[in-house]
């Protein structure tokens, strides 16, 4: 009786012992994840001489450094419409936010003095189907006093498109359309200016 008391003892322990390295392993994974929607920036990896050449003649639109960014047609909070084919020959700032987003709240008030400060469009995307309502986004950028253009992906197909993932998402591209850096999570001011001056 011993015996058996024993054996069940020790596949319980060798149980435990299992099932709680699978459990802490899934917990490091999650929270690797979450990382990604509490802000902190995960930047496009640096790419090396021939990459760089390769995107740069690409004539490809996509989501890659180099390639073209996905033209797009939204209507802004004030009813007016805007698309990013209309800012050629400009550097232009594309970022996905939320008004229910802590790290977009962290962000805004860096992205509007980038705005103040830089000869730069910032098209704001708002995931206007995440939110309860317009008036939310209308209060909030009356709150942070927000200047750039707040457009409204009403049924997520725009940020579906640039397969945002994480809150806030940012693309920067060049006067010819071509992304030239992308962030998962909030950038700082210092970070915009960093990227901002690599853009020709």
């Amino acid at each position: 009786m011993k015996k058996v008391i024993f054996i069940v003892i020790i596949i319980g322990m060798f149980g435990w012992a299992v099932y709680d390295f699978v459990y802490s392993s899934d917990e490091t994974t999650n929270q690797k994840d979450g990382d990604n929607m509490s802000g902190n920036a995960i930047t496009s990896p640096p790419m090396d001489k021939e990459d760089e050449k390769e995107n740069v003649n690409s004539d490809e639109v996509g989501l890659d450094i180099g390639d073209y960014a996905p033209n797009f047609k939204l209507k802004t909070l004030d009813g007016e419409t805007a698309q990013l084919s209309d800012y050629r020959g400009k550097q232009v700032v594309v970022n996905f936010w939320a008004t229910w987003c802590p790290p977009c709240r962290a962000e805004i008030p860096d992205l509007q003095k980038f705005y103040d400060n830089k000869d730069v469009v910032i098209l704001a995307i708002n995931l206007t189907e995440t939110e309860k309502s317009i008036d939310n986004v209308t209060k909030f950028v009356k709150e942070f006093e927000m200047t750039f253009p707040v457009l409204m992906d009403e049924n997520s197909q725009v940020s579906n498109t640039y397969e945002v993932q994480a809150y806030p998402t940012s693309y920067m591209i060049d006067k010819n359309g071509r992304i030239q850096f992308k962030a998962l999570g909030a950038m700082n001011y210092d970070m915009m200016l960093q990227e901002f001056k690599k853009m020709k």
